[in-house]
């Protein structure tokens, strides 16, 4: 599939790159730049996560305790600051799963045209 253009790339609503970063970190943990380029992937390239948006994400869940940071070396041996999901994480994640699967649904009705109009 070819890359999507930057022009038909969304934005992310607030919140939802919480959700984002949780999700990727239920696989396991992962350094930030690898949890962007897994979103990024994931979505076709729709979405596209800045590191100025996405360390502050990280920082605001460590200090909520939603993910736990650790530094460690890659595999060429270079320091990084590894991710990983907490117990409290994986409640967050079942919350946000859970009201975002709520607004998906409420925003299809609002765009589905309602029977008999």
């Amino acid at each position: 599939m070819p890359p999507t253009p930057p022009e038909d790339r969304v934005e992310l609503l607030q919140g939802t790159l919480d959700l984002l970063i949780l999700r990727t970190l239920l696989f396991g943990p992962v350094h930030g730049h690898g949890i962007a380029k897994h979103i990024e992937r994931s979505s076709r390239d729709v979405l596209q996560v800045e590191h100025g948006s996405l360390y502050p994400a990280l920082h605001r869940l460590e200090r909520n305790g939603a993910i736990a940071a650790k530094w460690q070396k890659n595999e060429k041996g270079r320091e990084m600051k590894y991710y990983r999901l907490t117990a409290a994480g994986r409640r967050q994640l079942t919350r946000e799963e859970s009201k975002w699967q709520r607004l998906a649904e409420a925003i299809a009705h609002v765009l589905k045209p309602a029977e008999g109009a």
